[in-house]
C-alpha cells in the first residue's frame, strides 16, 4: 500500500485537533483511493457451487448411479441357441430319421420372485448415498468459502487500522523529532517512535502476504487462478443467530448424519440383496426344430439354479453384507453423537463471540480511544511520557484489531452452524 508524507501542516493538526476528528480528515485526505469492493458472499458461494470441480465430479457420480436403477431391475438378456440333432451321424438323417432335427431355442433367466425388486431398491438407496454426498459437499463449499471470506475481512480490516497507525505513527516520529531537536523530549521518545513506525512496516509485510495466502486459497474453491484479484472487503453479513435448539435441529439436519443414514438405507438393501441369493433362479426356455418332412418338434425347458456351494460362495457374502450394515449404523451413531457434541461446542463460541463483540464496541475501543487522546494531550502539555503515549496507542490499535477478528470469528461460526443444521429452513 502506498504511503503519503506530511508537512506542518498534518503535524499541526495532530497537535492541535482530538483523535476523532484526526482519524477522519487523515483517512479522507491522506489514505489513496481504495480497491474495488469484493463480490458479496453470496455471489462467491454461488460461483463457487457453480464452478467448483469437485462439486461437478460429485453430481456427476450422483448422476451415474441414477442410470444404474433401471439397469439394476432388468431381467438378463436371454439366450438363442441353434440345436442340430441327427440320430444317424455320421450319415445326414434329418427327414428320415424322427430323432433327428435342426431349430433353434430361446433361454431366459428369472431370477426369484423379490430378488429384482431388492436390486432396484439398492441401486435407488445408491443414488440416495450419491445425493447425500453432494449434498453435504455443497455445504462444505459454502461453509469454506464464508470462513474465508470472514478472514479476508478481518485481514482487510487490521490492514485498514494499520495503515491509519502507519500514519499516526509518522506523525507521532516526526512530532517526537521536533521535540527532541528543540530540547523538548528526550532520545528515547525518538527511538521508541522509528521502532515503532519498523514494527507496523513489519506487520503490514505480514498482513499483505497473508491475505495473499487467502485470496489463493478462496480462488481454489472458485476455481480461479491463484493470483486472481479479490477487492477489499469492507464488512461482512448480517449473522443472525440461528433458532434451536441447535442440538435437535444437528441431528436431524447435519450432512454428515444424512450422509450415515444413507449409508445405512444402502446397506440394508444390500444384505437383503445377499440374502436373497440363496433363492434359486429358473431359467426356463423354448425351442423350435425341423424334422424335414416328419413335422416340427417344439422343445420346452425348465432349468433351476441350485445354491450348491452356498457355504463358499452366499453366506459368506450375506456375513459381509451384516457387518457392513452393523458398521454403517455404528457410524450413523458416530456421525449423531459429533453433531450433538459440534453444536454444544458452537452454542457455546456463540455466546462468547456475542459477548466479546459487545465488550469490544460498547468497552474496550471507546475506551482506548480515550486513553489515547488523554496520553495524547498530557504528552503534548508536558505531563506525559512519550511512553506512556506509545502504549496507550498499542492498546488503541490493538482494540480495532481486535473487534475485527472477533467478528470475523463470529461469521465463521454462523458459517459453521449453518453447515450443521442446514440453515433456517
Amino acid at each position: 500500500m502506498s504511503r503519503r508524507a506530511f508537512g506542518p501542516a498534518a503535524i499541526n493538526l495532530f497537535l492541535e485537533e482530538p483523535m476523532f476528528r484526526f482519524l477522519s480528515i487523515l483517512l479522507l485526505a491522506a489514505v489513496p483511493a481504495s480497491p474495488p469492493p469484493a463480490a458479496s458472499v453470496d455471489a462467491l458461494v454461488a460461483e463457487a457451487l457453480a464452478k467448483s470441480p469437485a462439486l461437478a465430479a460429485a453430481r456427476s457420480r450422483l448422476a451415474a448411479a441414477r442410470e444404474m436403477e433401471a439397469p439394476a431391475a432388468a431381467l438378463p438378456d436371454p439366450t438363442v441357441e441353434a440345436m442340430l440333432q441327427d440320430a444317424g451321424f455320421p450319415n445326414y438323417t434329418i427327414g428320415s430319421e424322427d430323432m433327428s432335427m435342426a431349430g433353434v431355442e430361446v433361454r431366459q433367466a428369472l431370477p426369484y420372485p423379490g430378488k429384482r425388486r431388492a436390486r432396484a431398491a439398492s441401486a435407488r438407496a445408491d443414488t440416495d448415498l450419491r445425493t447425500a454426498e453432494a449434498a453435504d459437499l455443497e455445504r462444505q463449499i459454502t461453509a469454506e468459502v464464508r470462513r474465508l471470506f470472514a478472514r479476508i475481512y478481518a485481514v482487510d480490516k487490521e490492514l485498514e487500522v494499520y495503515v491509519a497507525a502507519r500514519d499516526l505513527v509518522d506523525l507521532m516520529s516526526a512530532t517526537a523529532k521536533s521535540g527532541y531537536a528543540t530540547g523538548g523530549s528526550d532520545q528515547e521518545a525518538l527511538l521508541k517512535a522509528q521502532l515503532q513506525v519498523t514494527r507496523l512496516e513489519e506487520r503490514l509485510d505480514d498482513l499483505e502476504t497473508e491475505r495473499a495466502s487467502l485470496v489463493a486459497e478462496l480462488n481454489r474453491w472458485l476455481d480461479r487462478p491463484g493470483e486472481s484479484a479479490l477487492g477489499t472487503i469492507a464488512a461482512l453479513p448480517v449473522a443472525p443467530e440461528p433458532p434451536g435448539p441447535w442440538e435437535e435441529r444437528a441431528v436431524a439436519a447435519s450432512s454428515p448424519v444424512r450422509l450415515a443414514r444413507a449409508a445405512v438405507a444402502a446397506a440394508e438393501r444390500r444384505a437383503e440383496v445377499a440374502k436373497l441369493d440363496l433363492k434359486p433362479d429358473l431359467s426356463p426356455a423354448a425351442g423350435i426344430a425341423t424334422r424335414g418332412p416328419k413335422g416340427p418338434v417344439l422343445t420346452l425347458r425348465l432349468g433351476v439354479e441350485l445354491p450348491f456351494w452356498r457355504r463358499q460362495k452366499q453366506e459368506p457374502k450375506i456375513r459381509a453384507a451384516e457387518a457392513e450394515l452393523a458398521a454403517a449404523r455404528l457410524e450413523q451413531r458416530d456421525a449423531e453423537a459429533k453433531a450433538r457434541a459440534d453444536a454444544a461446542r458452537l452454542e457455546a463460541e456463540w455466546a462468547k463471540a456475542e459477548r466479546q463483540i459487545v465488550r469490544f464496541r460498547e468497552g474496550l475501543v471507546p475506551q482506548t480511544s480515550l486513553a489515547f487522546d488523554a496520553a495524547r494531550s498530557s504528552y503534548l502539555a508536558g505531563r506525559g511520557t512519550f511512553s506512556t503515549l506509545n502504549e496507550d496507542f498499542i492498546l488503541w490499535l490493538d482494540a480495532r484489531v481486535q473487534l475485527a477478528r472477533r467478528e470475523a470469528d463470529r461469521f465463521a461460526l454462523w458459517a459453521e452452524l449453518e453447515k450443521l443444521t442446514g440453515g433456517a429452513r
